[in-house]
């Protein structure tokens, strides 16, 4: 997995059901279709120096959202879908829903 751009990766993860808290760093934390708060989250550095996401902390993304560094592309560049990784993460065992 390559550098990414920043705005793009945030862009991503909101079409995904991630909800930026707006603190200190870009904190986004998953929230199910059923608008559960989950414990799935990752961050995203500001600031001008951070406009470029490098390979290796993109694989600590990939981690924090519970998935491979293939997985986590498929996830950015949209070809699984919201409803996918919501399946993924509950066979996982990664969220528990009712």
């Amino acid at each position: 997995m390559g550098v990414r751009d920043r705005h793009r990766v945030a862009q991503a993860l909101r079409s995904k059901g991630f909800m930026d808290t707006g603190k200190d760093h870009h904190r986004f934390i998953y929230y199910t279709l059923s608008g559960i708060k989950t414990s799935v989250f990752t961050k995203i550095s500001r600031g001008t120096s951070h406009k470029s996401i490098s390979r290796d902390n993109l694989g600590r993304m990939a981690r924090q959202c519970r998935l491979s560094n293939a997985e986590f592309r498929e996830l950015l560049d949209c070809p699984m879908g919201r409803d996918s990784y919501e399946n993924l993460l509950k066979v996982n065992g990664e969220i528990k829903l009712k």
